[in-house]
C-alpha cells in the first residue's frame, strides 16, 4: 500500500507520538513484560498510521471508506454469530436483563464494543444518507439492523453518542442541505410523538435493571475511579503514569479513557489527549461545509462522549482509528496519491453534503 515509505506530515500523529514516547518512557522503568509488550504494539500501530498518510485527502475519501467497509464487516459476523449460537450470543456476560447483552461470537466481542460498531456504523450511514451518497432502502436496512444489534447490547453510552453525533454533524449543513432540514424536522416530530407512547419502554430499556445508586454511580463506574485517584505515585509516575497496562487497578476496570490516560501515561498523557481532540475540533470548524466535515464531526462527537466511560485514546484502539480517520477527512485534498490496484475505490465524494 506504501511500498516507497511516503509519510504525510500532521499534527495529529505528531502528537500520537508523544503518547508513544510516554509509553517507551515509562516501560523501561516498570520491568514488567506485559508493559513492554504493550508499548511496542502501540508504537507498531502507530507506524501503520504514518504508513496510511498517503491516503488522507484523497477526493475519494478512500480511507473512511474501507474504515466503514470494517465496521460493517464486523456487525455482520455479530449478526451472523446470533442466528447461529443465539445463546452463546447473549450468554458471554454477567446479564443486567432477563436476555442478557449481545456479544460477538464469531470473532470475540464484548457488548460494548459491538455497540460501538453498531453506533458508529448506524451514525455514518445517517450522514451518509443525508449527503446523497446512500440510498433511503440501503440506509433504512443499514440503520435499522445496526440499531437493532446496539438496542440488544444494553449500552446506552453508544446510543447517546450516536444521538449526538447525528445532531452535530447534521447541524453543520442544516443551512445548506434541505434534507437535513427535512430529517430534522421529521426526527422531532417523531421524538414527540414517541416520547408521548413510549416512554415508559425507553426509561425501562436505560434504566437496565439498576436502582438509583446504580444509575448515580454509572453502574459502579465512578466507585472505581476513586482508587485511580487515590493511587500512591512519585513525582515520575505523576508526570509519566505507570505504563500501559489492561486498563483495570486492582481488578477493577477503569473504563474512562481520562483516568485511564492519568492512570498509564500520568498528566502528560491526559493534556496530549485533550491537545488531540482539542485540535481535530478546531481544524474540522474552520473546514467549509460539506460530507467531510459532517462525517469527521460524527465521529468526534462520538468518540468524545465516550471516552467519559470507555477507554481507548491512549492504546492501539478502534477509538485512535476513528481519529486517525478524523484527521484524514480534514486534510487538504490532494491529487497525488497512492492508489493501491488491489482495492477498488468508492464513488466521487467530494460534492458538498
Amino acid at each position: 500500500m506504501n511500498p516507497k515509505i511516503r509519510l504525510r506530515p500532521n499534527v495529529f500523529l505528531s502528537l500520537v507520538c508523544l503518547l508513544v514516547v510516554d509509553t517507551v518512557i515509562t516501560s523501561t522503568s516498570a520491568h514488567d513484560l506485559s508493559t513492554v509488550f504493550l508499548a511496542f504494539r502501540l508504537a507498531e500501530f502507530v507506524a501503520g498510521l504514518w504508513l496510511l498518510t498517503p491516503w488522507w485527502g484523497r477526493d475519494d475519501m478512500l480511507l473512511f471508506w474501507c474504515h466503514f467497509r470494517c465496521l460493517v464487516v464486523s456487525l455482520g459476523s455479530v449478526l451472523l454469530g446470533l442466528l447461529i449460537t443465539p445463546g452463546h450470543a447473549f450468554a458471554a456476560q454477567n446479564t443486567v436483563s432477563a436476555t442478557g447483552r449481545l456479544s460477538g461470537v464469531i470473532w470475540p466481542m464484548v457488548p460494548t464494543q459491538v455497540a460501538q460498531y453498531a453506533a458508529v456504523a448506524a451514525g455514518l450511514m445517517v450522514v451518509l444518507w443525508l449527503a446523497h451518497l446512500l440510498s433511503g432502502r440501503l440506509t433504512l436496512a443499514g440503520v435499522t439492523v445496526a440499531v437493532v444489534i446496539l438496542l440488544l447490547t444494553h449500552t446506552r453510552t453508544a446510543l447517546a453518542g450516536l444521538v449526538a453525533g447525528i445532531l452535530v454533524a447534521g447541524l453543520s449543513v442544516f443551512t445548506v442541505n434541505a434534507r437535513v432540514r427535512k430529517f430534522f424536522a421529521a426526527a422531532a416530530a417523531a421524538t414527540s410523538i414517541g416520547v408521548i407512547f413510549v416512554a415508559g419502554v425507553v426509561t425501562t430499556w436505560l434504566a437496565r435493571g439498576e436502582n438509583a445508586q446504580g444509575l448515580a454511580t454509572l453502574s459502579g463506574r465512578t466507585n472505581y475511579w476513586a482508587l485511580v485517584l487515590n493511587q500512591p505515585r512519585t513525582r515520575f509516575q505523576e508526570i509519566f503514569g505507570f505504563g500501559l497496562s489492561t486498563t483495570g487497578i486492582d481488578g477493577l476496570p477503569i473504563d474512562s479513557s481520562w483516568l485511564a490516560a492519568y492512570m498509564q501515561e500520568g498528566i502528560f498523557g491526559v493534556v496530549v489527549c485533550a491537545m488531540m481532540l482539542a485540535w481535530l475540533l478546531a481544524t474540522a470548524f474552520f473546514q467549509p461545509r460539506g460530507v467531510r466535515r459532517a462525517l469527521a464531526l460524527f465521529l468526534l462527537t462520538y468518540c468524545t462522549l465516550a471516552s467519559y466511560t470507555e477507554v481507548g485514546f491512549t492504546d492501539a484502539s478502534t477509538y485512535l482509528l476513528h481519529l486517525t480517520v478524523v484527521a484524514s477527512l480534514i486534510a487538504p485534498l490532494t491529487r497525488r496519491v497512492i492508489s493501491p490496484p488491489s482495492i477498488r475505490t468508492a464513488p466521487n465524494s467530494s460534492s458538498n453534503a
